[in-house]
């Protein structure tokens, strides 16, 4: 199966990528695939991103140890988003956080 086939790639070659934990159900971070980052997270077994801001490939936890491995990808029904189940190595969060969703904007206990 041609990994790319069934993807939709936004105008600049992206895809979102939501990464969860696959034991807890945690979500852990969104970041941005190219066609490159999909194929060196799927012929290493972990997660390697577009950096948007520096416009690079990076590997998650390349310089933090806080690497993902990736059990499983899937995408949604409309091939314009992923989902990596992952292995997570520590925090997802450069700020330290298991997860990059750690604040809150609105929901229960606001009042």
């Amino acid at each position: 199966m041609e990994l790319k086939a069934d993807i939709k790639w936004d105008d600049q070659g992206l895809v979102p990528a939501i990464v969860q934990d696959a034991r807890t159900g945690q979500v852990l971070m969104l970041a941005y695939m190219n066609h490159e980052a999909l194929e060196r997270s799927t012929s290493t077994g972990e997660a390697h991103f577009w950096s948007r801001s520096r416009s690079e490939l990076w590997h998650k936890g390349a310089t933090s140890g806080n690497t993902q491995r990736i059990l499983e990808i899937r995408y949604d029904c409309d091939g314009d988003a992923l989902l990596l189940l992952v292995e997570p190595r520590g925090p997802a969060c450069h700020t330290g956080e298991q997860s990059c969703f750690y604040r809150r904007l609105w929901g229960k206990g606001d009042e």
